[in-house]
């Protein structure tokens, strides 16, 4: 995340080193300005946490080849099996409110 971080903060830079060393486009050194770097991470961090959920949801869901069949056969035997699934996945994972 701290690469993200550095190349965020420093639109010159196209290569980076250990985390600690960056050069811009003609390979001439660039300094770090660790204080923007910090507000970077830690708003790149915010960001991270605040979709966590997502990340749940999406180890629960089924894949999309099994969504297809559930909805299949939900139309062809009148089910809401699919609707079901997806409903607790969200009920279980839910998006924090703002």
């Amino acid at each position: 995340m701290r690469n993200l971080a550095i190349r965020n903060t420093h639109p010159t830079i196209v290569t980076v080193s250990n985390d600690k060393l960056a050069w811009d486009n003609d390979g001439n050194s660039v300094t770090l300005d660790e204080s923007k770097i910090s507000v970077e991470l830690a708003r790149l961090q915010d960001e991270y946490t605040a979709h966590k959920y997502a990340r749940d949801r999406e180890a629960k869901y089924t894949t999309w080849q099994e969504q297809m069949d559930q909805q299949y056969w939900d139309q062809v035997n009148g089910t809401t099996t699919w609707k079901d699934a997806i409903a607790k996945v969200k009920s279980d994972n839910p998006k924090p409110t703002e």
